[in-house]
C-alpha cells in the first residue's frame, strides 16, 4: 500500500511541476503572472476531463454536500493543488525510522 501511495505521490508531483512549468512559460510570454485553474487544466485533458469538471460544477451533482469544496478546489491553481496532493500522499506513505537505530537487536 505504501508503494502505491508513493507512486501516486510521484505522479502528482510530476503533474504539479509540469503545470508550474506551463504557467511559468505563459507568464513570461504574457509579461504578467498567469495561473491556470485546476478546472481548466483538467477539462483541457480531453473529453473525460471535461465531463468530470461539468459533473462537479452541476448543481445537485454526485458531490452533494462536498460541492462547495469541489468548486473551490477547481478554482485553485493547478500546480498548487497537485503539489499539495503529492505532499499529502507522501505524508500518508511515510514510515518513521526505528527509534533504536539500524543495528539494534
Amino acid at each position: 500500500m505504501r508503494f502505491l501511495l508513493r507512486v501516486a505521490s510521484f505522479l502528482a508531483l510530476v503533474l504539479g511541476v509540469l503545470a508550474a512549468a506551463v504557467d511559468s512559460i505563459q507568464s513570461v510570454s504574457a509579461s504578467q503572472p498567469v495561473l491556470t485553474p485546476l478546472g481548466s487544466a483538467v477539462s483541457a485533458s480531453g473529453d473525460r476531463g471535461l465531463a468530470l469538471v461539468q459533473s462537479l460544477e452541476r448543481p445537485g451533482g454526485p458531490t452533494g454536500v462536498l460541492q462547495p469544496v469541489a468548486l473551490w478546489m477547481l478554482q485553485q491553481p493547478a500546480f498548487a493543488v497537485f503539489i499539495a496532493l503529492a505532499l499529502a500522499l507522501w505524508m500518508i506513505a511515510y514510515r518513521k525510522p526505528p527509534v533504536a537505530g539500524r543495528f539494534s537487536a
